[in-house]
């Protein structure tokens, strides 16, 4: 693995992606209460009892402690979305396992009001340069539910190979919903990293 910083600074064509720090509150609950029924239907459901960081400062604070965590273990990478100093989404690597899987999921959010414009696949090309050319993973994998045409439209603009169907997969909105599961190698990113690039960064 190559020299990662603790707070890596991605940037793609139009898009940076970097970690989200406590500082960030505000703009984030702006983004999240905008987008709350939006983002909804396809997150799981709060554990009854547990705060909502997008309305408790504190609980938000702990969000971004674990994230950092992460970093620092190596096990998870999460990075806010931004469009020069405008909050976007979010795209996150996460269960991130060395040894003989040396693999990770991906999963991303974007604002409505900016969906269909580009930037998810972007962001998403931009996870796959630093996840495959400075993390050295192997493979990475996004799941989404099949009726969440949005989502699936990002995959599909990035030509991701879907490998079928997982039955009730997660938990979403308080349902075992299945999802369809997409995924890349890096025997793919090497071999597609330039058409890729070209398509979104350069």
């Amino acid at each position: 693995m190559g020299d990662v910083s603790d707070t890596p600074l991605l940037h793609g064509r139009r898009v940076t992606l970097r970690p989200i720090q406590p500082e960030d509150f505000e703009t984030w609950q702006v983004v999240r209460r905008h987008n709350r029924e939006w983002l909804a239907t396809w997150e799981p459901r709060r554990t009854p009892g547990q705060p909502d960081p997008a309305e408790d400062r504190q609980a938000f604070s702990s969000r971004c402690g674990a994230r950092r965590r992460e970093r620092q273990l190596g096990t998870g990478w999460g990075f806010g979305v931004f469009l020069g100093d405008v909050l976007m989404g979010e795209m996150n690597l996460s269960n991130v396992v060395r040894g003989a899987f040396h693999s990770a999921h991906v999963g991303y959010w974007i604002d409505e009001q900016r969906a269909g414009c580009g930037y998810t696949p972007e962001a998403l090309v931009v996870l796959f340069r630093f996840a495959f050319e400075q993390l050295d993973l192997h493979r990475m994998q996004v799941a989404i539910v099949p009726r969440n045409v949005a989502s699936r439209r990002v995959v599909d603009k990035v030509g991701l190979r879907c490998e079928g169907l997982a039955e009730r997969y997660l938990e979403i909105d308080g349902v075992w919903e299945d999802h369809l599961r997409y995924a890349i190698t890096a025997e793919e990113w090497s071999a597609r990293s330039v058409e890729l690039q070209r398509a979104w960064l350069d």
